[in-house]
């Protein structure tokens, strides 16, 4: 759209909602109405018929036309389902502008779209002269799960005021469906945020996607341990069923394969076809989804099976989300063409996840941690289309608002692919924070995504986006300055600063401590460990800083008080550190000092002056080699030099054929254990060597950290196994292996990692934190 010079003022506009308009179209107009009068003091009169030619209006439908009958009848229109004109037209007498949907959704989603297109400041309304757009959707399912319950960083707090806000947000973005959880899921039963019981809030919020003619989906694991027998099903029947016949709306059941649940494919179709039967008795329209998250090879084989010799009639598709055993086009293609596919894509977590953050920097995942606010429009916006095109649409794996922008990026593209990531964000943050903001907060939301890229250390990229948001911040209204989505960007932006000037500084520290070590054999081993430890305790008490830090908590609580976000346990009893309480780990330590002090413990403890300096010269060495050999320290991209990164993720934003950075932080472990290269699933983790010795014989020594402790590892080189599939040894230490001299003598070595093949689950435990080649 070219946005013309001249422009209709509608502040004294009158709504026309003929009586024959149905009742989605009702509240689109009740939406309008309100969602204009929050932001200009505006209230327009809502009548039946088009008034006098003196009068300004905005007609909802073809039955508001009047005396613009011929102009609207005339003007283009896009077929399709869920489709729209908006078209401002002039010549008989007051200007007037109408939404017409090719059907009520249609209405619906064209007062969206005129919302986000109106010019609105206080006291005025305006729209561009000659306004016309037509639009339908390319997915035809564009949702988002929203969970009440206690696992989630702030749905469990919401009322039922706020959840009707938040799905209308939704819906002015296009946003057709919701997926609901039911009140038993692999969750605590209750939360002290809750305002309602579970059951209660499901059914409210059933009612309020019903009045605006959402669909409603449900997310429902099948929990029990067993369904090999009639009384567990019988019981699972009755207990689903209670759900069923309270719900006003039910569009479709999507029971996920794994995480939770752990029912073999033959017991869970068994399961299934009764709750199907269930299920029809008070939705008889209603779908039913399976998805085989988290399956072993065995079962993958069973499920495939059976959907090609059985192709059971109940079932209309699959879903692909986080754990699915093998890529999207394997699965569109080993699945029969008769069931359709919809993702299910993580767009709430920042590792550990399904599309994690490429390269992220161990700070931030030490910090941040996995359920931050995480704007990454352009990643998303990458992810999106690499896999929606095998898919009629996606319903987002959501744990709550922290990933807001992820959800309005999805919806956008949802509805049209090709438009710029760029539009989607002026529209959001004009809708939402205000006109004066539409393209400054849009480039503030790309430049926080630009604070995740590459090391923290070297990205003064950060200081200027907190830079942006401090001028956005000056120049607010005390009510912008109230805004939940306003407030959470400028979290992002002060703790990344502060996080930033802590690993600066804390770096600075370590490294004056190692100097002051490698002087020990001048002032003794004793000395030099005090020296040491004196320094780097000055990260405990001399902070950096101060005033950043102070707007992190302000903001914490602002957000608590404006939508619930619960950033920390003991201040706003978040369920658990891990679920977005990141308040909680603004602190933690980004240098190795607890390590090296625990070092010095057990250094001080021998009597041998001789000793402590042997273990004094194993920490200033840690990383060398020896001549003629190499060190990576895989998790850091610029220091894993060997490491085969294979397609990448913006090829490969899951990374099915390529290495990624993983996490697992515990600061009594050495900084370069707190993260890790790994692959997923049957792919190797490939080192490759060039230019080595070919007379020389060499061994390898490896560190095996990361989050799958229990997870076996095998290695090989050049294809010759190193060591077979072993545990990982607990408490964690290097472990030193033989390379066979027939693997390095043409002067080059591959590596091979692999975990336990056909185990399913979340496809980790080939990582690798640390290696050394050193020759012998």
């Amino acid at each position: 759209i070219v946005w013309p010079a001249a422009a209709t003022d509608l502040s004294n506009a009158v709504v026309v909602a003929p009586a024959t308009l149905r009742a989605t179209e009702k509240k689109a107009v009740e939406m309008l109405v309100e969602e204009v009068e929050k932001r200009t003091q505006v209230r327009w009169e809502v009548v039946q018929t088009a008034p006098a030619e003196t009068k300004t209006f905005i007609g909802i439908g073809q039955a508001a036309a009047g005396r613009y009958s011929r102009e609207v009848s005339a003007a283009p229109k896009l077929s399709g389902a869920e489709g729209y004109r908006i078209l401002s037209v002039t010549g008989h007498g007051a200007p007037a502008v109408f939404v017409l949907g090719n059907d009520p959704r249609g209405t619906l989603f064209g007062v969206g779209k005129l919302l986000r297109n109106l010019r609105m400041r206080k006291g005025a309304v305006e729209l561009p002269d000659g306004y016309h757009v037509a639009s339908a959707p390319k997915y035809r399912l564009r949702g988002h799960q929203l969970g009440y319950r206690p696992k989630t960083n702030s749905y469990d707090a919401w009322t039922p005021a706020m959840w009707e806000q938040y799905i209308r947000d939704l819906a002015v973005f296009g946003t057709n469906a919701v997926e609901l959880i039911p009140p038993r899921s692999d969750d605590d039963v209750d939360s002290p945020h809750f305002p309602l019981p579970p059951m209660e809030m499901m059914t409210r919020m059933s009612k309020i996607l019903a009045d605006y003619g959402l669909d409603v989906w449900i997310w429902y694991p099948a929990l029990d341990p067993d369904y090999s027998y009639e009384k567990a099903i019988d019981a699972a029947v009755k207990e689903w069923g209670e759900v069923f016949k309270r719900l006003p709306r039910v569009d479709a059941i999507f029971v996920p394969g794994g995480d939770p649940g752990h029912t073999p494919p033959r017991q869970m179709m068994t399961l299934l076809a009764r709750q199907a039967e269930n299920l029809r008795r008070y939705h008889p329209k209603a779908q039913w989804w399976l998805s085989p998250q988290g399956f072993r090879k065995e079962w993958m084989d069973e499920f495939l099976t059976i959907l090609k010799n059985e192709q059971p009639a109940w079932l209309t598709g699959v879903v692909y989300g986080p754990q699915a055993p093998m890529p999207l086009p394997e699965l569109r293609k080993a699945v029969p063409e008769r069931y359709l596919i919809r993702h299910y894509p993580d767009i709430t977590h920042s590792f550990h996840c399904q599309f994690p953050v490429p390269d992220w920097d161990v700070a931030y995942a030490a910090t941040e941690a996995r359920e931050s606010i995480n704007p990454r429009p352009l990643g998303e916006a990458n992810i999106f289309r690499r896999t929606q095109p095998l898919t009629i649409g996606f319903l987002s794996y959501s744990e709550g608002c922290n990933d807001d922008v992820n959800k309005i990026v999805w919806s956008g593209l949802g509805w049209d692919p090709d438009k710029p990531v760029i539009e989607i964000l002026r529209d959001y943050s004009r809708y939402f924070i205000g006109e004066p903001y539409a393209d400054s907060f849009a480039q503030g939301l790309l430049a926080l995504e630009r604070n995740w890229k590459g090391p923290l250390a070297a990205n003064r990229n950060v200081e200027t986006t907190l830079a942006q948001f401090q001028a956005m911040e000056r120049a607010a209204s005390p009510a912008d300055l109230l805004n939940w989505r306003f407030q959470q960007a400028r979290y992002r932006a002060y703790y990344d600063a502060y996080t930033r000037s802590r690993l600066i500084y804390e770096t600075e520290l370590e490294d004056r401590a190692m100097d002051r070590l490698r002087s020990a054999h001048e002032t003794g081993s004793l000395a030099a460990m005090r020296e040491a430890e004196e320094i780097l305790a000055q990260a405990d008490r001399v902070k950096v800083a101060h005033e950043w830090r102070s707007r992190v908590f302000e903001l914490a609580e602002a957000l608590y008080q404006s939508v619930r976000m619960q950033l920390s346990v003991p201040r706003y009893k978040a369920i658990d550190v891990g679920r977005g309480a990141n308040l909680d780990t603004l602190d933690v330590p980004l240098n190795s000092r607890l390590w090296l002090v625990d070092q010095f413990a057990e250094l001080r403890a021998k009597s041998d002056e001789a000793a402590r300096l042997r273990g004094i010269n194993e920490i200033v060495n840690w990383t060398n080699p020896g001549s003629g050999g190499f060190y990576d320290d895989p998790g850091d991209p610029s220091r894993q030099p060997h490491v085969v990164r294979g397609m990448g993720d913006d090829e490969d934003p899951q990374f099915w054929h390529s290495s990624l950075v993983g996490f697992r932080y515990d600061p009594r472990r050495p900084r370069s254990w707190w993260h890790h290269a790994e692959a997923l699933y049957e792919s190797p983790l490939e080192m490759r060597y060039t230019d080595l010795d070919p007379a020389a014989t060499y061994k390898v020594r490896v560190v095996y950290a990361g989050d799958a402790a229990s997870r076996k590892i095998r290695m090989l080189a050049d294809g010759v196994e190193v060591h077979p599939l072993m545990e990982k040894p607990k408490p964690v230490r290097p472990l030193e292996f033989d390379i066979p001299p027939s693997a390095t003598s043409d002067g080059k070595l591959t590596l091979q990692w692999y975990r336990e093949p056909g185990i399913g689950g979340n496809g980790r435990g080939a990582q690798v934190s640390e290696i050394w080649l050193m020759r012998k």
